[in-house]
This record gives structure tokens, sequence and C-alpha cells, in this order.
């Protein structure tokens, strides 16, 4: 969810190939006429036509099409191809080297500029040019390597992908417990055998060796043949291609066991004296316990998406809607924006809204991660999927479907999810010559075997070249970093800690310094006129009303601050003219006839005027955390005002936190240097950039990075910071409930308690831990168990490894992996404690209140 699936126009019928390409920056006949000359200049283009109201290019190749030939013309004229990203799931992923061959294969296609793919999910997703690869170009690709492929569209939920996942564990049971009821017979025949003499004396001369041989390689084909039919499916193509993976590992080892014990039986003549031994059980047992390897290993995957799944299932499936002054109850799917709906105690919230009647305390935890009731009232916002408690309220649906705050949640977090994180990279370029190296051991085993090994050589040879393929599965490589991603983001998003990106969550763990926002940020963001000190012979309510008036125009928090003052006072706020907005350093106007200039010392030393009349009264107010403000009327400085702006209750807390994480801390802030240090001294930081401009902050973050020599991490409101979000190694924004889409953030903080910046921290440095862990565990496994099943023990104390047994630490391998990677569900955030003991995170920030920029 939250891809754009574009389905590229491409025409296979015509003589010759078509694209349709959509266009962006082309305003004028003139620009048409650029564009079409441009792509008309190609090799092979046979017609090209640009419509201007569609915003479209259509170019016919006389040929076979060239998707990035075709884009990077329109470039070259100056004008762009908006990128777009596919996404389609693919089945049949059993390792890391099937998601390398299907990345290559998709990467292979004309246009295509990126292509991830994600085992865990089973999800690849692809970038190209928006029009310039068909979807149906894409699936061939996949299934060109031996893969089913199929559509993703806007409408998937997570019911086909659990669907899914029950049909593969369903399917695996039934194969296993088959594969156990044929195998069992067979191991307790040829172990029970080894282990008791009588039962082989019984055997040998009640059966007979050759029955009992012919019997076992009748149970023995069924496994191979039956259950095990699914790895010479996949596994033989996959090597008749010269691309092996998992599947051919296991296919190649049973089959020559299976083989060699034919030709035992039936052939025994062809084998030299004293080898002709079988190895049914072994073939069979190995069957079983890969099916039971990948059945446990589905059953464990399944629980991983759990987190997404509690998402969705949050939002109910019928509403209840007000129509002709009576109640209907509708499905969800059938809601309209303005219906009305009515919301009883105890119900859930079907979709986003305004309360417009009634009141009520609503439980906004699953979207804000706080457990406080929000009072809701009339004009407040309502979000899909949270509880009522006590009251009842009528609220006007805003948004439905995929717009809705859960929606845009579950899009954030699947994303994340479904992305490959820069770590991943070294894992792909080992597994991309694993197999092939795991062959060629096997190889090199069976001839050391046959050349060096005591009698029966041949015997030996085949046991540990079997061993040698079965026991180094790339599996536990290909699960170790997605699972752990899958697990960590959906419990990060139950926290109300949203990872956009997934190289955010890597990038947070190595982050040195954090950086705060000061207005909106580390401070609610709602100020309030606290002083107003008039100069001698200055009337105070004339001049605040003056200063009320030029303020009413601006868009500021302090503004508003100024203006909701006047009212309280019950001033008349006039009409200004020539109002004029100076960013980062104050406004202007005419009221009645008068000029007023309102802003910071900046402002009054731009200005030319002299507030040093002022200074002891602006060192007072800096030292108690206010914001100096100077009002000049008619050219002279008539009054010094002081603005606060109350500090977040859980700021401190979370400063304090951060810095027990090891963690340097920072405020940037427009605000001036007295005012700035107060505010730190009272949440805790040492060390402030203050009296930024707006266009300062992102220099102010490379300043910050240049001075610790590590990353940084930018925490702001996501309105203002924009830049400074996107110029930091790791963004975050501190969003409301209703507000989630902060495009410039890695991050988003669902609430605006800064505490979930060091839930974020946490989660993050736990993911990474656990990644590491899983990588430790799949590498150094293959390390020192190939070795082992090759046999180099073997000649110092006569130790060899059974087949049998490498593919039980081969399942055991993946098993691990993701049942580590499901410790993630139960991770609990570092315990911060709240304001004055309370132990509770703080409210979010009213929705739709913007933040000033500093």
């Amino acid at each position: 969810m939250g891809q754009d699936v574009v389905q590229a126009s491409t025409d296979h019928a015509a003589p010759g190939r078509q694209l349709s390409l959509p266009v962006e920056g082309m305003s004028c006949a003139s620009c048409v006429g650029r564009v079409e000359a441009a792509l008309g200049r190609l090799p092979g283009v046979a017609e090209a036509a640009v419509n201007l109201a569609t915003a479209r290019a259509r170019v016919r190749f006389s040929g076979a099409a060239d998707p990035a030939a075709a884009v990077h013309a329109i470039e070259e004229a100056g004008y762009a191809v908006p990128e777009a990203r596919t996404e389609i799931a693919v089945d049949g992923m059993t390792c890391a080297s099937c998601v390398s061959r299907v990345e290559q294969a998709l990467a292979r296609i004309p246009g295509v500029t990126g292509a991830a793919v994600n085992l865990a999910t089973g999800r690849a997703t692809v970038r190209h040019p928006a029009g310039a690869v068909r979807e149906a170009d894409l699936l061939e690709a996949v299934e060109g390597t031996g893969y089913e492929a199929r559509t993703v569209g806007e409408d998937r939920g997570t019911d086909q992908a659990r669907e899914a996942r029950e049909a593969e564990a369903a399917g695996l049971r039934r194969d296993l417990l088959l594969a156990l009821a044929l195998a069992l017979p067979l191991f307790a025949v040829e172990m029970g055998s080894h282990l008791v003499p009588a039962l082989h004396a019984w055997v040998t001369h009640t059966v007979g060796m050759r029955a009992t041989w012919t019997a076992e390689a009748a149970l023995a084909g069924l496994v191979l043949f039956g259950p095990g039919l699914r790895f010479l499916r996949k596994g033989v193509p996959a090597l008749l291609r010269g691309h092996p993976d998992m599947n051919s590992l296991v296919a190649l080892g049973t089959s020559a066991a299976y083989g060699y014990s034919l030709v035992a039986t039936f052939l025994p003549g062809l084998l030299p004296a004293g080898t002709g031994n079988v190895y049914y059980e072994a073939a069979a047992v190995i069957v079983f316990l890969v099916l039971l390897g990948r059945y446990l290993e589905a059953r464990a995957k399944g629980r991983t998406g759990a987190a997404i799944e509690r998402l969705m299932s949050l939002a109910p499936t019928t509403a209840r809607v007000v129509r002709d002054g009576g109640e209907a109850e509708v499905e969800v799917a059938a809601l309209r924006v303005g219906d009305v709906v009515r919301v009883r105690p105890g119900e859930r919230v079907a979709v986003d809204g305004e309360v417009v009647a009634g009141s009520s305390h609503v439980d906004e935890a699953m979207i804000t991660g706080e457990p406080v009731p929000v009072a809701k009232n009339t004009g407040d916002m309502v979000v899909g999927g949270t509880v009522n408690a006590t009251g009842g309220f009528d609220f006007r649906v805003t948004r439905v479907g995929g717009d809705t705050v859960l929606a845009r949640i579950v899009r954030m977090v699947e994303e994340a999810q479904g992305s490959k994180l820069p770590i991943q990279a070294a894992v792909d370029r080992v597994t991309g010559w694993f197999v092939p190296a795991v062959m060629a051991t096997a190889a090199a085993t069976f001839v050391a075997w046959v050349a060096f090994g005591p009698a029966p050589a041949l015997g030996l040879a085949l046991v540990n070249a079997v061993a040698v393929l079965i026991i180094a599965c790339p599996c536990a490589m290909g699960l170790a970093t997605p699972t752990s991603i899958m697990v960590g983001t959906g419990r990060a998003a139950e926290l109300g800690v949203l990872f956009r990106h997934g190289d955010a969550l890597q990038a947070l763990r190595d982050v040195g310094t954090v950086a705060f926002d000061k207005t909106g940020t580390l401070t609610e963001g709602r100020p309030e006129l606290t002083d107003l000190a008039p100069a001698a012979g200055a009337d105070g309510n004339e001049v605040l009303a003056l200063v009320a008036a030029v303020e009413a125009r601006s868009e500021h928090p302090v503004g508003t601050a100024v203006v909701e003052a006047a009212k309280r006072r019950g001033l008349a706020v006039g009409p200004v003219q020539e109002f004029e907005a100076v960013p980062g350093f104050g406004v202007s106007g005419r009221v009645a006839g008068r000029k007023v200039e309102v802003g910071a010392d900046r402002f009054m030393a731009r200005l030319g005027y002299d507030v040093s009349g002022f200074a002891p009264e602006a060192v007072r107010l800096g030292g108690e955390g206010k914001s100096p403000l100077y009002a000049a009327v008619d050219g002279r400085p008539v009054a010094i005002l002081a603005v606060a702006d109350p500090v977040r209750e859980n700021s401190p807390a979370a400063v304090r936190a951060l810095r027990a994480l090891g963690l340097r801390v920072a405020m940037v802030t427009g605000d001036n240097r007295r005012t700035a240090e107060a505010i730190a001294r009272k949440v805790g930081i040492d060390e402030v950039v203050a009296e930024v401009l707006p266009d300062g902050k992102v220099a102010a973050v490379k300043g910050l990075r240049s001075a610790a020599g590590g990353k940084v991490a930018f925490v702001g409101d996501g309105i203002n910071d924009a830049p400074a979000l996107a110029e930091a190694d790791v963004g975050l924004a501190v969003g409301t409930g209703t507000d989630v889409a902060v495009e410039s953030a890695g991050v988003v903080l669902m609430s605006g308690d800064l505490r979930g910046v060091v839930n974020a921290v946490a989660v993050s440095r736990a993911v990474m831990r656990n990644i590491r862990q899983n990588l430790f565990w799949a590498f150094a496994y293959n390390v020192a168990l190939v070795p082992v099943a090759a046999g180099v023990l073997y000649p110092l104390n006569g130790m060899m490894l059974s087949p049998v047994l490498a593919a039980s630490a081969m399942a055991l391998s993946s098993v691990f992996v993701v049942t580590n990677a499901l410790r993630l569900r139960r991770f609990s955030p570092p315990a911060i404690p709240g304001p004055a003991g309370g132990g509770t995170a703080g409210h979010a920030p009213v929705p739709g209140r913007v933040a000033p920029a500093e």
C-alpha cells in the first residue's frame, strides 16, 4: 500500500512498440515542440506525439522500445518523467539466492532504475519512470526465473497476505505429515538395525536384505516424488539455468543419495566391492526435516506481520449513519465524505472526521501510543479506529478509504517493512556466490574422499558431499535482515513511532547528536503574552491595540498570542494598511495613519532604532525564558513585550533519557540567546544554536555534524523545519494523530511527546542488534559446519556429520533466525518518568495548529 502502481501503455500488437510517458514541466506549445523534437531524434523512433492537455508523450518505435533513451531525451530537453514504483508479490522464494536472482531479472528490464526484493514479505518493489515499464513485463521476468508472480493492487489488504501465508503453512503441514508417515518406518528399520543387532538379524533372516531394500526404495521414492517434489520442481530448473538455489541443494543431495541407493539395490555390480550401501533413510529424512524447518519458519514468519494485522483489525466493519433524523447501519466501505456518523460509548470510530455534536473522551493509544483518553468536543478531529470512552457524539466524515490516518499508518509501516537496509547490500554480495561455492565445495569433498578416503571410499564420499549440500542452505542469511525489520517496525508503530524509510532505521542507530527545534517541538507551540512594559509617556493599552492590529495579519503564533491578549483586555483591533512581514525579523503596517513596527531586537537594529533603554527589562525577561519583542510607533520604540511558549511537560525527561543513551543533545532556535539558554536550562540542554533565521537551520545541522564528527538527527514539527529534517542524517517529525504524512522526515512521531524520540532510538538500536545477531548466527553456522560436513575432523577423531544431522542443523538455523527476530515483539521502551511523577505521555498538540517559522 502507499506505492504508485503504474500500468505502462506499451502496445505489443502494433508493428512497432509504443510508450506513453507522463511529462512534467510543460506549460505551452513550445514545450510540446521541444519534447517532440527531442524524442523524434532518437534512433528507431517512428513517431512522437506530445499532448499538453494530458501532459503525456506517446512514442512509437520501429523496433523494440527503448524507455531509458526516451526518458533521457525528455530530461535533456529540460522536462521530467516522474518516478513510479510498482509492487508485485513473488511466491516460491526460499533463500537469499532466490532474492538475488529475482532482483537481477527485474533490473535487466529496460527502463527499470532499481529493484528491491524482500524475502520475508515476498514482495518486489520496482522503481522506474512512470509509463516506461509494463507490469506484464515485470511478471514475465520473475516467472522466467522460476517463481510465481502476481500484481498487488491498491485494494490489497492483510487478508490476502494472511490467506496466502495460511495456505502455504497448510500445504507444508500436509506434506510434512505425509513425509513423516512414509519416512518413519524407513528410519525405524534402518536405524533400529544399526542400534539393535537382534532387529538386524530378524530383518536379514526373515524378510531378507534385498526385499527390505526394495521396500525402502519404494517408501523413499514416495517421499522424494511426493512431499519432496517441490524441491525437484524448483531446484532442477534453477540448476539447469545455471542459477542454483536452496531447492537445488536439497534436490541434488537427496537425489544423489537415492540414486546411489537404487544402483546398490538393483545394479550392485556397477559399484566397487564393499561400497554397495543404501542411504534411503537419509534421503527421506532429509526431505522431512527440511519440510519441518520450512513449516516452522512459515508459522513464525506469519507472526512477523502481526502488528499490521492488529492495526487493520482496529477499523470497524460497520458504522451508524445519521440520515433523515434516524440512524442506519451501513458498511464502512460505503461511507462518503460529508456523511454524519453517530458513535456510542465503547464503540470504535469508523473513519476520520470532525465532531459536529456531543462530546466525549477518546482513547487514541493505537494512534499516538498515549494511554490517556483525549477530550473531544465540537470542532475537534477524531481518527478512525480509536475507541470512544463514555460520552456519545456525532462526527462528519472527512476522510475515507486509503486517505484515513489508519490507512496511511499501515502504508508507512508496510513500506518500511519492505525496504532494504544498507547492511543488506553486503549480505547480497555474499549470497550471490554462496550456493555455487557450496556446490563446488561438495564436488571437491566427493573427489577428495574418493581419492584419499578409507574403504568404502565411494560411499563415504557420497555421504559427506550430500552433508555439505544440505547443511549449507542460505535461508538464514536471506531472512536475517527482513524479518527483524518487519517485527521491529511493527512494534515501533504500536509505540507511536513510524519509520517511513528503512535506511532511517539503520542510520538512527549510529546517530551521535540529536538536535531539537524549539517552538512546537520542545515547547507547546502556543505562546502567550506575559509582559508589556511601555516606555515613559506611552499608554500600554494603546500600544497593545496598535500592535495587535498589525499582528492580526500575521500567521505567526506570536501574533495570535498578542491578538488574544488584546481581546481579553477588551481592546478594539483596527484595520491595517501597508502590511509587510519580514521572515525572521518582524512585521509592520499602518494603523489609523500611524506606522507600527513590531519584532525582535535584530528588527529594531535593522530599522536603526535604539532599544538600549529597555536593556534591563530584556535581560530579566530573557533570563525567565521569555522572548522579548519591541514595538515602535511612528519611528520611536514605545514598548517591550514578552511572549512565553510553555515547555512540554515531558521534554526534560526525554532530554535526560537521550543523554543517558550517550547522545549529545542540542537546540536550534530563532530566539535570542538569553531566551534560548533559559529554555535550554529548563529542559537540560547544554548546547544551543540561537538566533537562527528560518533558512539557517540547514547550516546549523551541518555545523553540528562538523563539530561532533558524527551523524545528526533533527527533531522538528515537520512544517517549517522541512529543510533541516531533510538535511539531517535522520529527520524525526513530531506529528499529531491527524497529520502523519511528513514527507521530509524519515521517522514520524505520532504524538507530541518527545519521549517518542527516545523510543525511536531504542527501537533502532534493538533492531540493528537483532540483525547483527541473526547475521552472525547465519554466517557462523555455515563457516563452522560446512568444513565439519566435508569431513575435516575425520582424520583427527573419526567424526563425520550425517546428512540427517546436517538437515536438522540447516532447518534449525532458519527457525532460530526468525524466532530471534520475533523477540522484538516483546520490546519494551526505556522507562522514562513522566511529569510530576505521572509517568504518562503528554497529550498530542491541538490538531491543525501551525508552529511558527523561527
